[in-house]
């Protein structure tokens, strides 16, 4: 891939992405996949004014051996300086790159119990920090090929070549064009756009059915809203927290879903996939998960806290998005969830509320908002998929029809 495209897309993290402001420092959790891409990153994020980044490296193989060898006791252990350094996070407020490109399968034959264990343990301990970070600081999560994730798209190419379509699949979907810039300027206004009409309707309730067998409707808070497309932190900083992007989503009621929904995408969680799975839903639980591959590890997902079998969120996006219509199956969420309209079960979004920043997390939550250790994404839609909604006057207005935009 050409140095120059390359550094477009950097820049376009940097300045589109997190939008760093002059002084802020900035944080990169990545994997050893890119590191002259991450070379890239951390320049432009210097140009963009950064005071100071940190690049923090990650390596799946060696989190394997961790939670082979150690006792849960240990896992679950943190350490006085990486308290002192979520300390550091909330003082400070730095931005955050998180560029993924892991296996899917980069986990596989890992002790579910053990890192189910090790997590809920780690939380109650971290989650003061995480709360007085929510929504006050700059955040992107974008991708860059690794190499056992394009062979997994691409089987039948050399690894090589495999790793250039993979940046060329990227890049697409980050609408990296001869100036992207103007690019995700227009791309933001269209979503703002719709989730402006969305937000017109006052809707009650959105109800899904499928040809596959989806039946559900889940009701929404009278003070959320849509959004989709960038964001503006509590300082006032516009941001995109997602390139790509396709969405407009909502945080929804917690307790308020009744009905089926059928998975129609592999879902990547834990480094593993579970496939073609369901979940049935009662006063707005999950009371019933099957699953073809991996169904014990989804009913661990379910179970990791109280919040973790509610919703937390409900994103519609049209089968004919520009991802959707590459025909690729990413196995990674941050792709699939901009194909197909999904749902995330665990921890909701604060700031859907409206006038979030006048509000403390605990109101938002008080209104509605799930509170969770977990949101996992998981794709529903697809052509066969009709979406209604039930506004508070009464009136029941299309929102999708056989999976596009009814509007």
């Amino acid at each position: 891939m050409k140095q120059t495209v390359l550094r477009s897309y950097a820049r376009l993290i940097a300045r589109v992405g997190v939008n760093i402001q002059k002084g802020q420092d900035v944080i990169i959790n990545c994997d050893l996949d890119q590191p002259k891409f991450v070379e890239l990153l951390v320049d432009e994020c210097y140009k963009a004014g950064a005071r100071k980044v940190r690049v923090e490296f990650s390596y799946p193989p060696l989190a394997k051996l961790h939670y082979r060898h150690c006792s849960v006791t240990t896992l679950s252990k943190i350490e006085d300086w990486e308290l002192a350094r979520f300390q550091h996070y909330v003082d400070t407020e730095p931005c955050r790159i998180h560029l993924v490109s892991r296996d899917p399968d980069g986990m596989k034959g890992i002790n579910q119990e053990k890192m189910s264990k090790a997590a809920k343990n780690r939380h109650p301990i971290l989650k003061p920090y995480l709360d007085q970070m929510a929504n006050r600081y700059q955040w992107c999560i974008a991708a860059v090929p690794g190499a056992a994730w394009a062979k997994k798209l691409f089987p039948e190419l050399p690894k090589g070549r495999a790793m250039e379509k993979m940046w060329e699949a990227i890049l697409s979907a980050a609408r990296v064009t001869e100036d992207p810039m103007a690019a995700w300027a227009a791309h933001d206004e269209d979503l703002h756009a719709r989730c402006a009409y969305l937000n017109s309707l006052g809707i009650a309730e959105l109800r899904y059915k499928g040809e596959n067998g989806t039946d559900f409707t889940v009701g929404m808070i009278p003070e959320a809203e849509f959004k989709g497309g960038g964001d503006t932190s509590r300082q006032g900083i516009f941001f995109n927290p997602n390139l790509p992007t396709e969405e407009c989503f909502i945080s929804p009621m917690k307790g308020k879903a009744e009905g089926i929904v059928y998975a129609t995408k592999p879902l990547s969680y834990q480094g593993q996939l579970i496939e073609n799975f369901s979940m049935r839903f009662e006063n707005g639980k999950v009371v019933e998960v099957h699953a073809e591959k991996n169904e014990e590890l989804l009913k661990k997902m379910v179970t990791m806290d109280e919040g973790a079998a509610y919703l937390g969120e409900c994103a519609l996006v049209p089968v004919n998005s520009p991802i959707s219509e590459s025909g690729l199956l990413f196995y990674n969420t941050l792709f699939d969830e901009n194909a197909a309209c999904h749902l995330a079960v665990g921890r909701g979004f604060a700031d859907t509320i409206r006038d979030y920043e006048h509000k403390t997390l605990a109101e938002c939550r008080a209104l509605g908002i799930n509170e969770s250790m977990i949101h996992v994404d998981f794709m529903i839609g697809y052509e066969g998929l009709d979406i209604d909604a039930l506004t508070r006057d009464g009136k029941t207005v299309p929102i999708f029809r056989k999976g596009r935009w009814a509007f």
